[in-house]
């Protein structure tokens, strides 16, 4: 199974500079003029121009503020407190502390378009640290 990951955004241009400066992705193909496909990550991510207020899921207007959904992508980092600083000049914001756990490190931020991502840090065995 490959993955594809879509992320809705009012503006292109301002998603585009953001992902690279945040998360060092790089822009690949443009498909037409509503799609920028960002490479960089083991899955390309593709930013989508939905204007605010259009319609969504649900028959729902899209909303671009802060917005809780039951799905968020981690983005894994060697370096916590430089990708969070990274991402914070590039106008993400924090959303609490940075947490510790016996599998690495994480902290909340949101992108500038309300959605939710984690970074995280492995530390030790990672993941399975937790393993049984």
């Amino acid at each position: 199974m490959n993955l594809l990951i879509n992320i809705d955004v009012p503006d292109l241009a301002k998603a585009q500079a953001f992902y690279v400066e945040a998360f060092g992705l790089r822009s690949g193909r443009r498909l037409g003029d509503d799609i920028l496909e960002m490479l960089g990550a083991e899955a390309p991510l593709y930013l989508l121009k939905k204007e605010a207020g259009s319609i969504g899921a649900a028959n729902s207007a899209r909303e671009y503020g802060r917005h809780w959904m039951p799905l968020h992508i981690d983005v894994v980092v060697d370096d916590l407190e430089l990708a969070l600083t990274r991402a914070l000049k590039a106008g993400a914001l924090q959303e609490g502390d940075i947490r510790e756990a016996n599998w690495g490190r994480i902290v909340q931020i949101a992108d500038p378009f309300g959605h939710g991502w984690c970074l995280l840090q492995f530390v030790g065995r990672g993941y399975d640290e937790i393993t049984t």
